[in-house]
């Protein structure tokens, strides 16, 4: 008899444990539709919100791109493209890919280079001669074929965050992946838990971890206001444009209760 219960027992966990599972799956969202470009708002440094410079951000085939096919050469027009709702915390999933040759007189550190910024400042807010919005960015890098490369690395425009117990001030930080060369495509997560923890997450492995993303005082635009050691809780999530062409697909998000 006991042997029969602690049976049933196990067939009644497995059966909660499916049932748990197929819960937190059925809560992941698509927010890019692969037709247009609903839902998102464009921001590109140097022209006023929504005008989609030289039609840098594209849907085609399903896939949001970033294509300089229309550019004879890049003079700074960093571009970002907002997701409109305000999140705090969240999953977000996606797939990206580097492809073809990065524009003329693109920076060299722009190479290949892309990222997700979370807890952005509104695409509103924004001036219209700023390159990029106060924001945390877990960064793309792909790799040229040769040189180690990793990529879901953290960058701090505007901010800083804690890390293993100190305040992390420099621009970028490389996380522990390993370097994806070609224009492959590559599954990236970030988990958002509002001011407290973010994760990076490449192909399922947890790439670098902080806490408590904040206002630096020290490399703000003119005129924001939240002062230095803010703490994030909330903001908006956007996609880069930084002079190498880059696609997005399955962009998905889990809104966190």
């Amino acid at each position: 008899m006991k042997k029969l219960l602690i049976i049933w027992a196990a067939i009644a966990l497995t059966t909660i444990s499916c049932s748990v599972k197929d819960q937190v799956e059925e809560q992941w969202q698509s927010i890019f539709n692969g037709k247009n470009l609903d839902g998102w708002t464009v921001k590109i440094a140097g022209y006023p919100l929504n005008e989609n410079f030289n039609n840098t951000f594209r849907v085609e085939d399903g896939v949001l791109k970033v294509s300089y096919d229309n550019y004879e050469k890049f003079n700074g027009e960093f571009g970002h493209i907002f997701y409109n709702e305000k999140l705090s915390k969240c999953k977000l999933r996606l797939k990206y890919r580097f492809t073809g040759e990065q524009v003329p007189e693109g920076p060299g550190w722009a190479y290949r280079n892309s990222g997700i910024m979370l807890h952005c400042q509104s695409p509103e807010s924004m001036l219209q001669d700023q390159n990029f919005p106060v924001s945390i960015e877990a960064q793309f890098l792909g790799g040229d074929g040769v040189t180690e490369r990793s990529t879901l690395n953290l960058c701090t425009p505007g901010t800083n965050v804690i890390m293993n117990d100190e305040l992390i001030t420099r621009h970028c930080t490389n996380s522990s992946s390993k370097t994806y060369h070609g224009d492959i495509w590559v599954s990236a997560e970030v988990i958002v838990y509002a001011d407290s923890i973010i994760h990076h997450i490449v192909d399922g492995d947890t790439v670098i971890t902080y806490h408590r993303p904040q206002i630096d005082g020290n490399d703000l635009p003119e005129g924001f206001l939240l002062p230095a050691g803010t703490l994030l809780d909330a903001g908006y999530i956007s996609l880069q444009a930084e002079s190498h062409p880059v696609e997005f697909k399955d962009i998905e998000l889990w809104k966190i209760k």
